[in-house]
């Protein structure tokens, strides 16, 4: 099999499985969002660890500067608040909405590439935040005429909190962006994944939650959620980079609120409604200009160059 054909087989491999996140965490049952974020992380930290301490991660880790440690412990940080918030609305709103708006990450990451980066935001990109923008008012309007009166504070609440974990994975990804030009990807991530399981145990210690005597089918949907979405899921993604365009790859990701919702309503029943699914359309479009647009200028800057 051809490099680039195993690319897109990976690819699609790993949006497939990234998209079962949603399931496995309403499958994890009576855990709360921040025992099951926790667990995945460390989970996932710990499953990495032979692997980081075997190969060249600690000499990688030792050369880098200080202000890179810092930012690899912010990185973790917003990976935590990412993962405790998102799944967090899982729990309190749809999958396909949920799943939708925290997939926003890549206009965050335009929009604050061009106020803290300097990087200057394109017309088809600044168009396309438009329409995902527009999306978000659709998804929130559907959710206010759901008929749910008395969950509806709840649902909006869950609609926001997905926002604000598309919002910490774009802070997440500028942090990564630039750790990993001097870090290999096992070097990056088992660090970051470390830092924000220590800061979830944290604040599960101090809100009180509890860690132990859950049903073992928890524990298991916590560990396939290791294995599966954060491991193998986006080691996938991260192996299609190497042969395939970050446009390419952070277009094809769009599948993952698609796959989410398709699984949704086969195994769980939840069928969006129409202006959910309209307003999912809208971010998916809008979110598809503004890749395409970033990749152009990218392509053109290096060309200039």
């Amino acid at each position: 099999m051809a490099p680039k054909t195993r690319a897109y087989v990976v690819l699609i491999f790993g949006i497939f499985v990234v998209s079962w996140a949603a399931i496995l965490i309403r499958w994890a049952g009576e855990a709360p969002p921040l025992v099951i974020a926790a667990g995945r992380l460390l989970t996932a930290s710990l499953l990495l660890a032979p692997v980081a301490l075997t190969q060249r991660a600690p000499r990688e880790l030792r050369a880098l500067g200080r202000r890179d440690q810092l930012l690899a412990l912010l990185a973790g940080l917003a990976l935590a608040v990412h993962f405790a918030t998102w799944i967090t609305s899982v729990r309190m709103t749809t999958i396909a909405t949920s799943a939708v708006l925290v997939e926003t990450n890549p206009l965050f990451v335009a929009i604050l590439s061009g106020l803290f980066l300097r990087e200057r935001i394109g017309r088809l990109t600044a168009v396309g935040i438009g329409v995902a923008i527009a999306g978000c008012i659709v998804i929130g309007l559907g959710d206010l005429s759901s008929g749910q009166v008395q969950l509806t504070g709840q649902v909006l609440l869950g609609d926001l909190l997905a926002l604000i974990g598309g919002l910490m994975a774009a802070i997440y990804f500028l942090l990564g962006r630039r750790l990993r030009q001097r870090l290999s990807i096992v070097a990056y991530i088992w660090p970051v994944y470390t830092a924000a399981a220590v800061v979830l145990l944290a604040l599960g210690l101090f809100t009180g939650q509890q860690f132990t005597g859950y049903a073992p089918v928890t524990y298991l949907m916590i560990l396939l959620l290791a294995v599966g979405p954060q491991l193998l899921g986006h080691s996938s993604l991260n192996y299609a980079l190497g042969q395939l365009s970050a446009t390419l790859v952070t277009v094809a990701a769009l599948g993952e609120p698609i796959g989410s919702t398709v699984l949704a309503f086969v195994l769980l029943g939840e069928t969006p409604s129409l202006l959910t699914l309209g307003g999912g359309v809208l971010i998916l479009v809008g979110i598809a200009l503004a890749s395409v647009g970033e990749g152009g200028a990218r392509d053109r800057g290096q060309g200039a160059g």
